[in-house]
């Protein structure tokens, strides 16, 4: 027997799986009907204990293609049916053993339908999956755990480049960047110089870059004011384009504000409306933090809103090549309605070219 224990003093039993220590980090639940695999790998979702709302997990195991990075990345791993047998053709182990040679806890059976419905109400919190009955302690270990500062767990130790296929040189600042987010600009440029998400934008600026991409990533973007200010003078400098995380950055960068949401986006299947198109997306989102809609400044506004929460899923700013969505263009498990996004940031890059 095994606990989840919230900060509010709400339990859910359970049975350890993976690692099977003590683990703790804030609660979160994901939407996604499949891609378990990219979610436990997604850097967005570094240090937190993620609720895998669809039932059934584990049924085809782990393989060598879908991660999103080179480890796991969440705090532990909520599930209401573990398979201990699955089948694939490209199974190499089961979820216990991956999330056990990756050190992360997880806990089984159990309701997790009543967990989501309680974050729904009361919001995202912070909790600790423990053996046994939860205590007093346990409680204030999670309500002491500290949730800020990750993206610097998350980002490249050092620059490096992608060759690709296209025919431009992009920037990017990894705030924790997916692979498959790579793999699709890969696909559109010549070369991908990646930096750490430290780097100061002279850097960046001088390597020769003709647009620069601020990543998605996890947490709060006003625990990086620096970063923030390099990505203003990105803004201020060459096309840029943000996702996620990124997003957020650019948007504090314009003068907007944000704000933490109930319980966030999380899963591949938030539909997000093209205010320009006219068109509604399916995308794959994985952030807890928004831009307020009330602090919109003079000259940037917004593209694209969330359709279930009317919440602000893209902006445009106004005397800069530059534009941002809380979405994941590409990112595996999810769809690939938003593709054109890359199309859209290169268009604008080869129109700054042609100047």
């Amino acid at each position: 027997m095994a606990t989840l224990i919230l900060e509010d003093g709400s339990r859910f039993e359970g049975t350890l799986f993976g690692h099977k220590q003590a683990a703790t980090g804030e609660v979160v639940f994901t939407t996604g009907m499949s891609g378990y695999q990219e979610t436990i790998t997604d850097p967005s979702y570094a240090g937190q204990i993620v609720c895998m709302t669809y039932p059934l997990i584990g049924n085809i195991g782990i393989n060598d293609l879908d991660f999103e990075s080179a480890g796991a990345h969440i705090a532990g791993m909520v599930v209401s049916e573990l398979c201990e047998l699955p089948s694939n053709w490209q199974l190499k182990k089961t979820l216990d053993q991956y999330l056990d040679e990756q050190g992360v806890t997880g806990i089984c059976g159990v309701d997790t339908r009543a967990l989501t419905r309680h974050i729904r109400s009361h919001g995202a919190m912070k909790g600790r999956i423990v053996a046994g009955e939860a205590t007093d302690e346990d409680i204030a270990i999670a309500k002491a755990h500290e949730i800020h500062g990750r993206v610097m767990n998350v980002t490249c130790e050092k620059p490096y480049e992608i060759e690709g296929e296209g025919e431009l040189t992009v920037a990017v600042l990894d705030l924790g960047m997916k692979r498959s987010f790579t793999a699709w600009m890969q696909k559109r440029c010549k070369k991908i110089m990646v930096f750490p998400a430290d780097t100061a934008a002279e850097t960046i600026l001088a390597s020769g870059c003709q647009g620069a991409v601020i990543s998605a990533g996890p947490g709060n973007p006003k625990d990086y004011p620096q970063i923030v200010e390099n990505v203003r003078k990105l803004m201020d400098s060459c096309p840029t384009m943000g996702a996620g995380l990124g997003h957020l950055m650019m948007a504090l960068a314009a003068g907007c504000e944000t704000e933490k949401m109930s319980f966030g986006h999380h899963g591949s299947n938030q539909p997000v409306k093209d205010l320009a198109r006219g068109t509604c997306a399916v995308t794959g989102q994985s952030h807890g933090y928004v831009v307020s809609g009330g602090q919109i400044p003079e000259g940037v506004s917004v593209s694209h809103i969330n359709w279930n929460d009317k919440s602000i899923e893209g902006l445009r700013y106004a005397g800069r090549d530059a534009f941002s969505v809380q979405f994941i263009p590409a990112g595996l498990g999810g769809p690939f309605d938003t593709t054109y996004i890359f199309d859209e940031f290169l268009d604008m890059v080869r129109r700054n070219q042609a100047k």
